[in-house]
């Protein structure tokens, strides 16, 4: 008899359960792993991957715990089947040498029958065909019978990546009805849900292919809560579960909001919305935003794929974002922070939707187009790659379209040559690069001892491309990661650049004139100490950003200059002055606190378990550099440092703005640059106050009044152009003529806006009754024309036709309604001549009708 059905019921089981069996219970990690060569966090094991393969010792040996995890690589299963998620919480309990496969094994099924009440009976199990150890617990102690236990050749789990743990598993699975189709555990059927596997990494696997036994014998488990709580809740599909019919519910009541109903291929993209909308929260809420690529782009995609799936459905604007107040009512007991940031998920979705939305019917538009061309039975990688860099469609979701109507999927090969073109990365080694390439084979790799001194002596091995010097080792830091190249001397001679090909390290020389064999190498202080106080500033600002904007604030690139720096970020829009002043105050707190700044290579194991930021994408070795800032800020950073955060100096900001579409950029000054900087403002403020005639801190105040002064001359402006306006409109009131029998008042008016020629324009119509008023008006380069026609005669006379007329000899054009219309000109020069032709266009109208 079940006796748990809610999902935060049978989350909370399941750590009091195994907590009650030794297990530390440790909090999810995020989705962002502190390993960057890990896209997402996919599975509980992300978390203790290094204590698994032996890089890590233990702090506890058995450990239990709740997993937030995403990954997208069965997205096309999503909503198709009642199994599949894009985000979905995994409960797992992890052994470090410590118990094995029969404590495993055995408590699973004491939580599973003795906890949550499931029918033990109905449970099955499969394992890898030559593990009799399982076999044995199953039948022996579990009392599994023969025919429910199925060996396969799948039960093999991992490695993640070479090398890497891996090992036998032993998963179970529940019988969840003859209703549905299916045989036996393992095929495709829906009838055997795999809920629960035990794995049981024992392994490290080698490049080589061989696979060697690991250090200590290791349990790693996972559980898909969704999946449980549908067994425990006895419910179709995880759809139907506590889990998601919320969510559900709200896209059905949006959906019906909009006049559709939910029928046939609609549950698909119903459950879609649903899953994506959990998505996207969790993912916002770990720090990522959508952009164009990397777990980004994942985000990206999946807010595009949900609001396409909506519009199929009969939702024509922005709507996920109003799913968010849901899945946080769902799930913030569980995930308090997800509550925290309601506001600003629910704001980065629809942002992202917006932009989405107004694309959507020109992207839909032009691949209609492309699809109904004659002959056409494909779309080419070029064609796909264009919909995406010019209306947002990601590629899958145009495959996705495609699959729709029965048409071959894209030629990856032919996306991707395309998207290369695109970048330029196809010519971004040119004839050049692969000469000096050519040049430097055969040179050892330049040992680097710039950290500790700035000279020492070298030997020179070679010069190339006529001024780039090599040596055997350097105190110069070559450019990289965004830091500006040291100079210097080679033995008195100036060094003008240094980079880094490969290993060996280029210095470009003014001229190779009395260069020697061996050489002293010597590094400009004065710019290395200004860089430096740079380089620091940007680790401290980084850190200001996550405590005023959010951890989603990451580092998108930056430019380290002496004393000038650049930092790019993301966030979804423009810093508040407030939160810029912020910023700064924690900078300059921290500098003047005169916080250590240690610099050690370590293990990447080491850094990733003090906490280190790393940057996703980037290829990390075995040893990495980590710089402590005070203890509050640690940087995987490869450059060079002050020693003390004091050395900095004041750090100001002196601008912030966008760069692209999430991406922000803050530039600042440190040192001696700040003071210019700060003298250049103490200047301009003078010169300013003098010109006001008074001192800097009379200019609000003097501002203030001219201001006021200003307002009040507008004023009067308009107050004599309206009388001299009045004097103007009695003038032409006494110059009606007729045409065919019609009224007509035809005129300018000195130095008009289209507000003023309006006035005039129905004064003029009151004055003269039935008839037709046209005016006109140069002012500030522009020509200006209103026409009215009396209503008893727009069966004789068009307003808009007449203007459109008119207002083509200035230059220009326009039109409106048949009894009164508005246009302008370019050619002030021709505004007499364009209402002198107005009596001749008005009598050829009145006379064709």
């Amino acid at each position: 008899m079940i006796r748990l059905q809610s999902s935060n019921d049978l989350r909370k089981a399941f750590l009091d359960f195994f907590a009650s069996k030794g297990h530390y219970i440790t909090p999810g990690i995020s989705l962002v792993p502190t390993d960057p060569s890990i896209f997402l966090t996919s599975a509980g094991v992300v978390a203790v991957r290094d204590v698994i393969e032996g890089r890590e010792e233990p702090e506890h040996l058995r450990v239990a715990g709740c997993q937030r995890c995403a990954r997208t690589t069965d997205i096309e299963n999503v909503g198709r089947h009642g199994r599949h998620h894009t985000f979905f919480e995994m409960l797992g309990n992890f052994s470090f040498g410590d118990y094995y496969k029969r404590e495993s094994i055995v408590w699973g099924m004491e939580f599973l029958t003795d906890v949550v009440g499931l029918d033990r009976d109905r449970i099955w199990a499969t394992i890898y065909p030559d593990d009799e150890e399982a076999y044995g617990i199953w039948t022996r102690e579990i009392g599994l019978p023969d025919e429910r236990i199925i060996r396969l050749e799948d039960n093999f789990w991992g490695p993640i990546a070479v090398p890497g743990a891996c090992g036998p598993d032993s998963e179970m699975y529940y019988d969840i009805g003859p209703e549905f189709e299916g045989d036996a555990p393992g095929d495709d059927g829906d009838r055997y849900l795999e809920f629960w596997n035990h794995v049981f990494t024992e392994l490290q696997q080698q490049p080589s292919g061989e696979r060697v036994p690991l250090p200590r014998k290791n349990i790693d488990t996972g559980m898909g809560l969704e999946r449980l709580a549908r067994i425990a809740q006895g419910v179709p599909t995880v759809y139907d579960t506590d889990l998601f019919a919320p969510i559900m519910s709200g896209v059905a009541d949006r959906v019906r909001e909009a006049g559709g109903r939910i029928e046939g291929e609609g549950l698909f993209r119903q459950r879609i919305i649903a899953d994506h909308a959990r998505a996207a929260a969790f993912m916002i809420m770990d720090g990522i935003l959508p952009e164009n690529s990397g777990r980004e782009y994942i985000l990206r995609r999946l807010i595009r794929r949900a609001d396409r799936e909506g519009k199929m459905l009969g939702l024509d604007g922005p709507f996920l974002h109003t799913l968010v107040a849901t899945v946080v009512a769902g799930m913030k007991d569980a995930y308090p922070e997800l509550a925290k940031k309601q506001d600003f998920i629910t704001k980065a979705i629809r942002i992202e939707e917006e932009r989405f939305f107004q694309m959507l019917p020109q992207g839909m538009a032009a691949l209609e187009s492309l699809l109904e061309e004659p002959g056409r039975h494909r779309l080419t990688g070029a064609e796909a790659f264009n919909l995406w860099s010019t209306y947002g469609f990601p590629v899958e979701m145009t495959g996705e379209i495609l699959g729709e109507r029965g048409l071959p999927l894209i030629d990856q090969s032919e996306y991707e040559a395309a998207a290369e073109e695109h970048s330029g990365l196809s010519g971004k080694h040119s004839a050049g690069s692969r000469a000096m390439g050519d040049d430097l084979d055969g040179y050892p790799a330049t040992e680097f001892v710039g950290y500790d001194t700035l000279e020492c002596k070298a030997n020179v091995l070679g010069v190339i491309s006529g001024n780039r010097v090599i040596l055997d080792r350097t105190p110069f830091y070559a450019e990289s990661g965004g830091q500006s190249a040291d100079h210097g001397t080679i033995n008195d001679i100036p060094v003008t650049d240094t980079q880094k090909v490969g290993g060996v390290v280029l210095h470009t020389v003014e001229t190779t004139d009395g260069l020697e064999s061996q050489v002293t190498a010597r590094v400009d202080q004065n710019r290395r100490n200004a860089i430096r106080r740079a380089h620091t500033a940007t680790h401290l600002l980084h850190w200001a950003l996550h405590q005023v904007v959010g951890s989603h604030a990451t580092q998108k690139g930056s430019l380290v200059e002496p004393d000038r720096l650049r930092f790019d970020f993301s966030n979804l829009q423009g810093l508040t002055l407030s939160e810029i002043a912020a910023i700064e105050t924690l900078v300059n707190e921290r500098v003047l606190a005169n916080e250590p700044v240690d610099a050690r290579q370590m293990p990447i194991a080491e850094a990733r378990n003090l906490g280190a930021m790393m940057l996703f994408g980037e290829k990390y070795g075995s040893e990495v550099r980590v710089l402590n800032v005070g203890g509050f800020s640690k940087e995987l950073c490869g450059g060079t440092h002050v020693s003390a955060t004091g050395d900095i100096g004041l750090v100001k900001i002196i601008s912030e703005s966008s760069i692209a579409s999430g991406t922000r950029r803050i530039e600042a000054v440190t040192g001696m640059k700040s003071l210019e900087y700060v003298r250049d403002k103490d200047a301009l403020l003078a010169e300013s106050a003098s010109k006001l005639g008074g001192s800097p801190n009379d200019v609000p105040t003097r501002i203030d009044a001219l201001n006021g002064q200003i307002t009040t001359l507008k004023h009067e402006i308009a107050r004599l152009r309206k009388s001299g306006g009045a004097g103007q409109i009695d003038s032409l009131a006494e110059s009606v003529q007729e045409v065919e029998g019609v009224k007509l008042v035809c005129g300018s008016m000195d130095d008009a806006d289209a507000d003023q020629l309006k006035t005039a324009v129905d004064t003029l119509a009151e004055r003269i009754g039935s008839g037709v008023v046209a005016l006109g008006s140069a002012r500030d380069g522009k020509v200006i024309f209103v026409i009215k026609v009396s209503a008893d005669l727009t069966g004789k006379a068009h307003a808009g036709n007449l203007v459109r007329e008119v207002a083509k000899i200035a230059g220009g054009g326009g039109g409106g309604r048949p009894d009164f219309a508005q246009a302008g000109g370019k050619d002030p020069g021709k505004l007499s001549e364009a209402l002198d032709a107005v009596p001749e266009l008005l009598r050829a109208q009145v006379s064709s009708r």
